[in-house]
């Protein structure tokens, strides 16, 4: 009697625990996911991979519906951070520039020329730099669940060929909100001002501002192009963008779906940094075909860029730490 009552024991233990783990399997859940560019980016296209994974692996019981050009904040991609940290907004893909009006610690990837290539900043974002900054998010009620890129940050002007950095002195060029950008544009001589990326196109437009920055696939896939008459590829400052999840929802979630969206988010992540890089030649050649006029970094003077810039990392090396800094140097 007691050798059946200890097999019915183990049994029921067994039952319970597998239960446990299995907690989500009857649970169903609809998520919102915001990303700053349009339907035809990286950045969404990745999204609704994503989505696509996590919907396919939990047998549809996890939907997320993607949100471009960061409808759920009207735009302002600062808000869109917010109703992440606050669980109104469940994923987004940001850049680490507009973390950056959440903590100025985020600024380290984006410190002009600190980051030399893609193979640089794969190693960088996957080493202990990528691990820091993971912690700092969780700081902030944000899970990093993995990081994609923007890519490095060209500039676009509608007034003269830009090859050295006394090309740039006078120009307007809009600047994503991060007080470091400002610096980095006042120091080389131009005129840098804030706004919400959906105005942008408008003002290049009209003429209120002269020029802007953003990597390739924002230029192409929200036509600046169409509106400018030169890039330069200076490949100054690079993004990344952080596939982000609300921690108070993730943490809600079993451990069975916690692993599909961990493993399902690394996935969308590689998949976004492999086909921003694929699209970069076709979409200079788009570039061109408009009559843009690219100007290639072998054909900038650099060291006259990086001279500038100096006085930016003494201002913000006490501000983002110097144990964050040598972690990306």
């Amino acid at each position: 009697m007691k050798k059946i009552s200890r097999v019915l024991l183990c049994v029921t233990l067994g039952i319970l625990m597998f239960a446990s783990y299995r907690s989500d399997a009857a649970e169903k859940y609809s998520f919102k996911m915001s990303t700053s560019t349009s339907d035809t980016s990286t950045w969404t296209l990745a999204a609704n991979k994503f989505a696509e994974l996590v919907s396919e692996r939990t047998g549809g019981n996890i939907k997320i519906r993607v949100y471009p050009s960061d409808q759920l904040s009207g735009g302002n991609q600062a808000k869109g951070i917010e109703l992440l940290a606050n669980g109104s907004t469940d994923f987004t893909f940001h850049s680490n520039l507009v973390y950056s009006v959440m903590d100025n610690r985020f600024n380290v990837l984006s410190l002009p020329f600190l980051i030399k290539d893609d193979a640089d900043a794969d190693a960088k974002m996957a080493g202990p730099g990528g691990e820091k900054l993971k912690g700092i998010l969780e700081e902030k009620g944000i899970i990093g669940l993995g990081f994609g890129e923007n890519g490095f940050r060209q500039i676009t002007n509608s007034k003269k060929e830009v090859k050295s950095v006394d090309d740039m002195k006078g120009l307007k060029f809009r600047v994503n909100n991060s007080k470091m950008l400002i610096s980095t544009y006042q120091a080389m001589g131009a005129d840098p001002l804030s706004m919400n990326f959906s105005e942008v196109f408008t003002s290049l437009q009209q003429g209120t501002i002269d020029g802007q920055e953003n990597p390739l696939d924002v230029i192409d896939s929200s036509k600046l192009y169409e509106v400018q008459g030169y890039i330069s590829l200076w490949g100054c400052t690079y993004d990344t963008i952080i596939l982000g999840m609300n921690k108070a929802t993730f943490d809600k979630l079993g451990e069975d779906y916690q692993k599909i969206i961990r493993e399902s988010a690394e996935e969308a992540c590689i998949y976004q940094k492999r086909i921003n890089r694929e699209r970069g030649e076709e979409q200079l050649n788009r570039f061109k075909e408009s009559g843009l006029v690219v100007t290639v970094k072998n054909d900038l003077d650099i060291v006259s860029f990086k001279n500038a810039v100096q006085g930016v990392y003494s201002e913000y090396e006490p501000i983002i730490g110097k144990d964050l800094l040598d972690l990306f140097r």
